[in-house]
């Protein structure tokens, strides 16, 4: 049986940052510290940090002293207001291509135009976007939903970084004859694009094709739906949840991985296929 890796997977440069600024910044009974959420969206490399000395907390109302860390997904203004005025230090682990998302749809608003966020209502990251227009902007996920979008003089769009290009193009479409002047911001990254590509392409030369990471990873998840066109894929954040009956009559199994998911989970995976 062959194991293929995909060209590109695993940990990306925004995540790889947020872990290393984590780290640097373990908790003491002097200093406390703990990120506001889950650094990323991994629980695996979520719980090692906690046993490392790095927690998470819900809200700022569980701190009164130490060090709060902003985690990857970032935050609304508000959040940094309120850390402020509390006295908290802030150590802000947010990836720079969702800043490059946050600044882009906050002078979208502060240019006139009314915005639309292609993305999942509920991602953290989403939320964060949308109070960065102050609560202005309207959030497309589907196409369904961009055809509902009310008609406007000037309309920006920004997207999810973690968003499937595919998908952001085909709302897209539905937006352009909603404004007469339409102004584009594709802040997808391109280790989204990469590992996507990278994935589909090796889910068409594979007969299984396993997918690693969080089952809360917005990105892992859109890797899943992508491969799944192409084969027979599985979703799973650790070797554990292998099942030797998926193996049955499979000569090729290819292996990609999200952005938020270490590489010691992936090695782990590729060594227990190697062994089928």
């Amino acid at each position: 049986m062959e194991v293929l890796m995909a060209d590109y997977l695993g940990f990306c440069y925004g995540v790889k940052r947020a872990i290393k600024i984590a780290k640097e910044h373990v908790s003491t009974e002097d200093n406390p510290a703990a990120t506001l959420g889950p650094i990323i969206h991994n629980p695996q490399m979520v719980e090692r940090l906690k046993n490392d000395g790095v927690g998470a907390i819900n809200s700022l109302d569980e701190m009164n002293k130490g060090t709060v860390i902003i985690r990857s997904h970032g935050v609304g203004p508000a959040v940094y207001d309120e850390a402020e005025q509390k006295g908290l230090a802030v150590v802000d682990a947010t990836c720079p291509h969702v800043r490059r998302a946050q600044l882009a749809a906050r002078d979208l608003v502060n240019e006139g135009y009314s915005v639309v966020i292609v993305g999942e209502k509920n991602h953290p990251e989403v939320k964060s976007i949308f109070e960065w227009t102050n609560g202005s902007a309207i959030i497309a996920e589907t196409v369904e939903e961009a055809e509902t979008v009310t008609p406007a003089a000037k309309l920006g769009i920004v997207s999810q970084t973690t968003f499937s290009g595919e998908n952001f193009k085909a709302i897209v479409l539905k937006l352009l004859d909603k404004s007469q002047e339409l102004k584009i911001e594709r802040t997808i990254c391109t280790a989204t694009d990469q590992r996507q590509k990278a994935a589909m392409d090796l889910a068409s030369k594979v007969d299984l094709m396993l997918v690693i990471g969080g089952k809360n990873s917005a990105n892992t998840t859109r890797l899943y739906q992508l491969c799944a066109e192409k084969c027979t894929t599985y979703h799973i954040e650790t070797a554990k949840e292998l099942v030797p009956q998926w193996f049955d009559n499979v000569n090729k199994i290819g292996i990609t991985a999200g952005a938020s998911t270490p590489d010691w989970i992936i090695k782990e995976v590729y060594e227990q296929c190697q062994k089928r």
